[in-house]
């Protein structure tokens, strides 16, 4: 999953056990990435 990292603003991969820090900065806020698809809710 990807995410960015809030603080150097790097795209970082997380694996099962690399835990939750940018291997860049070291910071731990991560920020996960939304898709750029476009959704439609029926609201009838």
């Amino acid at each position: 999953m990807s995410y960015k990292c809030s603080r150097c603003k790097r795209d970082v991969e997380l694996d099962e056990y690399g835990g939750v820090r940018c291997p860049y900065c070291g910071h731990r806020v991560l920020l996960k990435e939304r898709s750029r698809d476009v959704k439609e809710i029926d609201v009838h």
